[in-house]
């Protein structure tokens, strides 16, 4: 199941939010991770299986202090898909006609010109 985590911490500039970033996306599981926030202090990651205390407790060693904002489960977006396809299906295409002489044999055209 998809989970959406939210980490608060403290990143005065960008040598401090790749660092934070590098320890995120190196857990296992992690799918993606950005950062958010009025002073981009915040780090979203969603991930499928994300050990959220554990996570916490990297950021807190190596960066200070780590707080654990929110963690939500998200839904998949290819379950949405699905469920758009099954209410709008794609109309059927016509069927082809082919005519088919009776006959059985060819017919030279009425008008020949040599």
């Amino acid at each position: 199941m998809k989970q959406k985590i939210v980490i608060k911490l403290q990143m005065m500039d960008l040598k401090t939010r790749s660092k934070a970033m590098k320890i995120a996306v190196g857990l296992p599981g992690v799918e993606s991770a950005a950062t958010e926030g009025e002073d981009k202090d915040q780090i979203i990651v969603i991930g499928d299986g994300v050990d959220s205390v554990a996570l916490v407790k990297r950021l807190r060693k190596a960066m200070g202090m780590a707080i654990l904002v929110s963690v939500a489960a998200v839904e998949d977006e290819d379950k949405d898909k699905d469920k758009d396809k099954e209410k709008d299906p794609k109309p059927e295409p016509l069927p082809c006609v082919y005519y088919v002489n009776e006959q059985g044999y060819y017919q030279e055209p009425n008008c020949i010109i040599m």
